[in-house]
């Protein structure tokens, strides 16, 4: 007797079906490699810069004043009333331009007693002389005494003395009458007046009546620490060492000069030496009491390894810069340095010329780490490579 298949239930079916799907997704998914991880990090975007041989300026740079290279308070050298005010406030004058004038009547009429004086005195002394040669005639004959002989001598030479003495007062009475005529005695501009027509001045006044500076040239002294003496002695030792007057904010020049001199002592409270600069100022730029840095330059040094500061490092050991090698990851490189002129810092010792250092991102690198140039630093550079090429044929 054939036996009857039992009754498959619609639940029982379901659940079946649903078992075998959950173990054929087991499968799959075990039996599924994962792809490989790719354990390379991405290369960081950095600014780079190349090693390059330049000529590099030194530089001293100190804060100073501007002072006038003259400064003269002109005063009364004689007593009198001022007749006549001369000059405008502010106005360029030459040495020899009047500034005052002072009442000359009083010395004039000195001058006028001294040279009458003279002229009585020079009488006497020609009607002395023509008796001397009476007496000269006579005395053989003894006609006339030895004595009046001497004393006439003596009256001569007491009557030229007086003379001479009426010459020096002249010159006096007339270098008086000088003085009424008060004129600059340098090249230079005119400040506010001090004085108006019509005052009586007096020789003994010592606030004067204006004060007269030279602006062309003018004088800067500045000051530098003591540690750069024997580098700013050793330019001037060398020649003329070239001195550049800046504004405050360090950016605009405003006149060039030469260094002149350093001050014959150190500042033992400070440490600091005073320099003196002299300046054309043709353009009036420079004003007496302005404030200015001032930038000596000391020796230029031709072709030496040059990278921008931005390239520098400091660390516990000392300076370093991050270094790119040919397969575009960094090395730490060691560096002696010397000066630093604005953005270009020179280096003695650690890196050779063509050699590439990393300029941007630092905090994010370390040996090892992969790096790759900014775009945007790569296509300002390639523009200016074009710009300095403009005009040439293509290759």
């Amino acid at each position: 007797m054939t036996p009857r298949p039992l009754p498959v239930s619609p639940r029982h079916l379901g659940a079946a079906v649903l078992a075998l799907l959950v173990l054929c997704s087991a499968w799959y998914w075990l039996g599924r490699k994962p792809p490989a991880a790719d354990k390379t990090p991405p290369a960081i975007r950095v600014d780079m810069a190349t090693v390059q041989r330049a000529d590099v300026p030194v530089y001293l740079e100190g804060l100073g004043t501007v002072q006038a290279f003259y400064t003269v308070t002109v005063t009364a050298r004689v007593d009198g009333q001022i007749d006549k005010v001369a000059f405008t406030e502010g106005q360029d004058v030459k040495k020899g331009t009047l500034l005052v004038q002072i009442d000359p009547r009083p010395y004039q009429a000195a001058l006028g007693i001294a040279v009458a004086t003279r002229a009585k005195d020079q009488a006497l002394l020609a009607n002395a002389q023509r008796d001397m040669e009476r007496y000269t005639v006579l005395a053989p004959e003894d006609l006339a005494s030895k004595q009046t002989v001497d004393t006439q001598r003596a009256l001569i030479a007491q009557l030229i003395a007086q003379v001479k003495g009426d010459e020096a007062a002249i010159d006096n009475a007339r270098t008086q009458l000088d003085y009424t005529r008060i004129t600059s005695p340098i090249d230079g501009r005119t400040g506010i007046r001090l004085i108006d027509p019509g005052n009586i001045v007096h020789a003994s006044d010592t606030a004067g009546m204006v004060v007269v500076t030279q602006l062309e040239p003018i004088s800067v002294i500045f000051t530098l620490p003591e540690e750069q003496f024997a580098q700013l002695s050793g330019a001037l030792a060398r020649g003329t060492v070239k001195a550049t007057a800046l504004s405050r904010e360090g950016k605009t020049e405003l006149d060039t000069g030469t260094v002149s001199l350093i001050d014959n002592q150190i500042d033992q409270t400070t440490g600091t030496i005073r320099v003196k600069a002299t300046l054309p100022n043709k353009q009036r730029r420079l004003w007496p009491g302005e404030f200015v840095d001032v930038r000596v330059l000391t020796q230029v040094r031709n072709q030496v390894l040059t990278i921008p500061a931005s390239a520098l490092e400091r660390g516990p050991d000392g300076l370093f810069t991050y270094v790119v090698q040919p397969d575009s990851t960094i090395a730490v490189v060691p560096l002696s340095v010397g000066e630093q002129n604005g953005d270009t810092v020179v280096i003695e010792k650690g890196l050779a010329a063509g050699q590439r250092v990393v300029a941007s991102n630092q905090y994010r690198l370390q040996p090892g780490s992969r790096v790759s140039a900014n775009p945007a630093r790569a296509n300002a550079a390639q523009v200016a490579r074009a710009g300095d090429g403009a005009g040439e044929p293509a290759p």
